[in-house]
């Protein structure tokens, strides 16, 4: 079948190159070059990457605008792949494919509709993680479901490595429902249930409360892992937590309160401590969570979120 994707982020390659191996995509469509880097160096998305290696056309564009769907309407492609663009698809546009278009979304819709379903998901505590394939409606992720699957991750596991799971297994099912949508045996079916939003993550989003139980730190911590990133104050400075985990049997400390070990550094929580190994400080590159806190004049006196 002939189709047009659209993609930006590393989430969004392996659908790409699984739907490369059987059906003949027309263009990639994609957002343009970004300034990455404390130099700001313009580079590719992820999927345009891949595009390139891959031998195929690419159309990099910031919104899905007037220019945009002239471009795509000179495909004529028969359905649209749409996996974390970051722009939406409206009419006359939504229409053009004769199949329409079709969304892998990183939640079990109708659950965590929006930009950020993976890390509101652990944020909120949620034990289980899934993926969707929906046809694209105007309406936020509100389409008729072809496939969901539920997938385990890691208790551990943060935003970053639960969506790289999520990615692999979610291409094997988008990859399905094409098939299926070529053969004719595709069955869209209604969402169920009340809906929940993701809305996407700001900075603020990432602070830790160290007053708050473990388990909410830690659920947050992972949400925010890798980006916006999870992060505290200490003595009026910004301070990256990187890598962490809950403490097992670990003496009662208070909330914000450090104590080093050889392995880690505990902080404090409203109900346990959360074993810190990697930090990033102000202006610095990442080290050692213990390495960091010995460094620190008055190190037993630190509080953070001060």
């Amino acid at each position: 079948m002939r189709l047009v994707f659209a993609g930006t982020p590393a989430a969004a390659v392996p659908t790409l190159r699984r739907l490369a191996t059987s059906h003949d995509i027309a263009a990639v469509v994609t957002r343009p070059d970004a300034a990455l880097g404390r130099r700001r160096v313009l580079t590719p998305s992820p999927v345009a990457q891949a595009a390139l290696e891959l031998g195929l056309p690419v159309i990099k564009a910031a919104r899905l605008d007037d220019a945009a769907t002239a471009e795509i309407a000179a495909l004529e492609v028969e359905l649209g792949v749409i996996v974390a663009y970051g722009g939406l698809v409206r009419e006359p546009l939504l229409s053009m494919p004769t199949r329409g278009w079709i969304n892998l979304h990183f939640s079990l819709l109708p659950a965590w509709r929006g930009a950020a379903p993976v890390q509101r998901a652990l944020i909120a505590g949620d034990d289980v993680l899934g993926a969707s394939v929906f046809q694209l409606v105007a309406e936020l992720d509100a389409g008729d479901v072809y496939a969901t699957r539920e997938i385990e991750v890691a208790e551990t596991a943060t935003a970053g490595e639960a969506l790289e799971t999520l990615a692999h297994d979610g291409a094997d099912l988008t990859a399905q429902v094409v098939d299926a949508i070529a053969d004719g045996t595709a069955d869209a079916r209604p969402q169920v249930g009340e809906p929940s939003f993701a809305a996407k993550l700001s900075h603020a989003d990432g602070l830790l409360d160290w007053s708050a139980p473990l388990d909410t730190v830690f659920a947050r911590f992972r949400g925010a892992t890798p980006e916006p990133g999870a992060h505290t104050t200490v003595g009026g400075q910004a301070l990256k937590v990187l890598e962490a985990v809950p403490a097992a049997d670990a003496e009662p400390l208070a909330p914000g309160r450090f104590r080093g070990t050889k392995k880690a550094l505990l902080i404090g929580t409203g109900s346990g401590a959360l074993a810190v190994t990697r930090v990033q400080p102000a202006g610095k590159g990442a080290m050692n969570a213990v390495d960091w806190w010995r460094g620190q004049r008055s190190g037993d006196e630190l509080q953070a979120g001060s």
